[in-house]
């Protein structure tokens, strides 16, 4: 499984922050509404990020119990894991997409439409979601961290994350 890697999570995020900044403001001159954003947009990206962090921390726990040998160390599935890890990064890859889309729209809110008292939550929303997106990123980043296996550990069976079943 390849890593997430920062430049493509922000090539990603630039190229939607681009392309909603120039489509907000093409849809905005040809005479449109522009659409509003969702309250629940920040809520659910930090949601997102909230569940990866919380499977961090309990996967990290986990594998420190069992590399200290604790007896009430639970072993850690290698497939929960991987399944764990591939949810992350695809958290990731999507929040980075969405945060730059809200990204641009607000800056064109606040560029363009300051004077509309709606317009100023709007762009507030957006801020807010970009904030969470990042939020979801971080945690995504962390939970691979904490679920990556050791230099050459990739043929013992045994490794940090147990036996294989």
């Amino acid at each position: 499984m390849n890593q997430l890697r920062i430049g493509t999570l922000a090539g990603l995020f630039a190229a939607a922050f681009g392309l909603c900044w120039a489509g907000a403001g093409l849809w905005d001159s040809m005479g449109n509404t522009l659409p509003a954003v969702p309250l629940l947009a920040p809520v659910v990206l930090a949601l997102i990020a909230a569940v990866l962090l919380g499977t961090a921390l309990s996967l990290r726990a986990r594998l420190r119990a069992q590399r200290e040998r604790r007896p009430d160390a639970r072993p850690v599935d290698r497939m929960s894991a991987a399944r764990a890890v591939v949810f992350g990064q695809a958290s990731a890859l999507v929040s980075a997409l969405v945060a730059g889309a809200y990204g641009g729209f607000g800056l064109f809110l606040l560029l363009e439409r300051m004077e509309v008292p709606n317009r100023r939550d709007q762009a507030l929303y957006a801020g807010l979601a970009v904030a969470a997106g990042i939020a979801v990123v971080a945690a995504a980043l962390y939970l691979e961290r904490v679920c990556r296996l050791p230099e050459g550990d990739e043929d013992n069976p045994t490794g940090p994350m147990g036996s294989r079943a």
